[in-house]
């Protein structure tokens, strides 16, 4: 089975809200192994849903609706589709009985246009709402099925889960899944790692390998198909083998990890704590650092030292050095590293100073950072880098080669 997943609401285009649904609906099909080929977004036109259920049809032959159900004149979802395929919308009673119960139980009146969600299409099978009013449908004709749900996630979900799986599944002639883990990598550009590779790019079938490039980092997503979950993970097991074979030494997780996250892990296995200075990353760190449960553990706090006097009256680093050396160098990150370190009693003390941009800083280029990393035993020393990117990529990158470096030296 193939399937389209489209989203209906003028608000999704408009930016004002994101696209949840069709994330949530992929790793649904996913378990169930259907193909989720596109995903369509559309507003609340009549005319241009049509030209998308007609697209969709000649692609697919499970098309998923989300949104478009309520009781404005602009919710046409069932409208255009009953129109499309020939349907008559009739009202379900039980579905008009769950949203009188509804508006009672919160002492609301009813408004009229609220019995335009228990309209339902003509022969499907409907699919109760138990968090909302407006409820989902499911429909079967000339070889494809059209699922209706609404578009609150908060609605849409659960509905899927204890009523459309189930329908769905029982359409499906084969009973396969899809089961996927993500390799990320560190410290190699996509380019690269793609040319260590590409004979497995090239020759792949089942699994299948996908490149995916993020912001300073790149992740491999492998995907299996079969109709056993221990045959899909014995699958991604061989094809990782090959990949970590090559590219092993850059690889720091999988799956919905993060550079941030394993140091956290890292630090508390070793029972080690971190103090932070930071200067062109303004607190990013700190802040990426205190969003991981568990980080009050290893962390025992930090400063933003941003302009020259806080780091010389607050960190204290020495007025010899910045005349010296100046704040971007080496020699100002070792400082930084060393007394921050010492002012929380750390284990572990790392630094950030540089030029983020977008203008030079001491005769320095934009993208001149360094980062200091100091430990109790004594041992202090900095990693320079030369970053090409914007402001706030070079801010993002720099923090994520602090955790880089620290995962590599701990």
């Amino acid at each position: 089975m193939d399937a389209e997943i489209i989203a209906v609401g003028s608000e999704l285009l408009l930016g004002q809200i994101n696209n949840t649904n069709g994330r949530f609906l992929s790793q649904q099909f996913a378990q169930m192994g259907i193909n989720v080929f596109y995903h369509t977004v559309v507003g609340d036109n009549d005319r241009r849903l049509q030209q998308a259920i007609e697209i969709a049809e000649s692609r697919a032959n499970l098309i998923v609706f989300t949104g478009g159900l309520g009781p404005t004149k602009d919710d046409l979802t069932k409208e255009t589709i009953a129109r499309h395929i020939g349907k008559k919308l009739v009202f379900n009673d039980e579905a008009l009985q769950s949203i009188e119960a509804y508006f009672q139980k919160r002492d609301r009146a009813m408004t009229e246009n609220n019995k335009k969600q228990a309209l339902v299409l003509e022969g499907s099978e409907v699919l109760a709402n138990d968090h909302g009013m407006a409820p989902g449908m499911v429909l079967s004709k000339s070889g494809i099925t059209y699922m209706l749900l609404p578009g609150p996630p908060s609605e849409m979900e659960p509905m899927f889960i204890s009523y459309g799986y189930e329908s769905i599944m029982n359409k499906l002639d084969k009973h396969e899944r899809i089961e996927s883990k993500v390799l990320r990598f560190f410290g190699i550009g996509e380019a690269e790692l793609e040319t260590v590779i590409d004979d497995l790019l090239v020759n792949q079938t089942n699994p299948t390998i996908a490149p995916l490039a993020a912001e300073g980092e790149v992740t491999l997503r492998i995907t299996a198909k079969d109709s056993s979950k221990q045959k899909c993970e014995e699958l991604i097991l061989t094809a990782e083998k090959e990949i970590m074979d090559r590219v092993g030494k850059f690889y720091y997780g999988n799956d919905n990890t993060s550079l941030i996250k394993e140091l956290v892990k890292e630090l508390t296995v070793r029972k080690l704590s971190i103090a932070v200075a930071e200067s062109l990353t303004g607190g990013m760190f700190q802040e990426q650092l205190t969003t991981i449960p568990g980080a009050g553990k290893v962390f025992k706090g930090g400063i933003v030292s941003y302009t020259n006097d806080a780091k010389s009256n607050v960190l204290g680093v020495s007025g010899g050095i910045i005349s010296e050396h100046g704040v971007v160098s080496g020699e100002c990150a070792k400082e930084m590293a060393s007394n921050v370190r010492g002012m929380h009693d750390a284990d572990v003390g790392i630094s950030f100073t540089g030029v983020a941009g977008p203008d030079e800083q001491e005769d320095k280029p934009v993208g001149t950072i360094f980062i200091g990393i100091s430990y109790r035993d004594g041992n202090t020393h900095f990693k320079e880098l030369n970053l090409s990117g914007s402001r706030e990529q070079n801010r993002i990158r720099s923090v994520k080669y602090g955790c880089h470096y620290l995962l590599n030296d701990l």
